[in-house]
């Protein structure tokens, strides 16, 4: 089971048991607007420990801003958020302590090419938590093993792979023990041999415990992974539940179409 300090060092640990208790992501009515375009509209759904929820739905239902809102990237017009124990509608909202419980991965990996893999993922530990150096390259050496890039700590971005730079970005967030993953298309700009060692990972890491919350047009993967999937649609959750029931015996016309559409 995942614990989300395993990889702190042992001064920097804090309790995990509180949240368990309760789900890692509440949302209550919740809207988003960009001008007078409202891209959320109401939305409101519940994350447990240790769960997988893929989030799908066709460009434009709001998928990935719903994503962002769960990390404040985006500031909320309405409702309320609450996302591993931070309410994100308290103006006085500590971003930085969000972030260190809260680990985003996009679609562009964002690496730095002058720094060796090592360094990127040690960066933040020793400039950000003010770890020593040899307890941050520790760290990043564990969580090199976790996606399978023992061997790639010396090397820099360019002399990897599509699939080995995603890894590597996911890597970079798990060194700061996050209680909740998120995964933004992650796998869009990979070919189908990097997306399925990417997909690989993101398996594991559900086995270990890990909460996690992926916008994804990766169907299989979510109808055989994930335990929720989430279909956004018109900026509102048109369909939420455990895979089975929604591919088998989608409730409305438009996952119906969605779902026969391939996409």
């Amino acid at each position: 089971m995942w614990v989300a300090n395993d990889l702190a060092p042992a001064g920097e640990r804090r309790a995990v048991t509180a949240p368990a208790a309760g789900p890692v992501v509440s949302v209550n009515n919740l809207v988003k607007r960009f001008g007078p375009h409202t891209v959320l509209d109401g939305v409101s759904l519940e994350i447990g420990r240790g769960q997988m929820v893929a989030i799908v739905g066709r460009s434009g239902s709001g998928k990935s801003t719903l994503l962002r809102c769960l990390n404040a990237l985006e500031n909320i017009q309405g409702g309320t958020l609450n996302v591993c124990g931070h309410d994100l509608s308290d103006a006085k909202l500590a971003k930085r302590d969000l972030r260190r419980d809260v680990g985003i991965v996009f679609q562009s990996y964002n690496l730095f090419p002058h720094l060796t893999v090592e360094r990127n993922i040690t960066l933040a530990l020793t400039t950000v938590k003010k770890l020593p150096k040899a307890e941050a390259i520790e760290i990043a050496h564990r969580v090199l093993a976790l996606v399978g890039l023992s061997d790639k700590a010396q090397a820099y971005p360019e002399q990897l792979s599509g699939g080995q730079s995603q890894r590597v970005a996911i890597a970079r967030s798990l060194a700061l023990s996050p209680q909740l993953m998120l995964f933004d298309e992650v796998t869009s700009a990979l070919d189908p041999e990097l997306t399925g060692e990417v997909l690989k990972v993101m398996e594991d890491l559900k086995r270990q415990g890990m909460t996690m919350v992926l916008v994804t047009h990766e169907m299989a993967f979510a109808r055989r992974v994930a335990d929720v999937v989430v279909f956004m649609h018109q900026g509102r959750v048109w369909e939420m539940g455990p895979p089975e029931e929604l591919f088998t015996r989608p409730r409305t016309a438009e996952f119906a179409q969605f779902t026969s559409s391939g996409l």
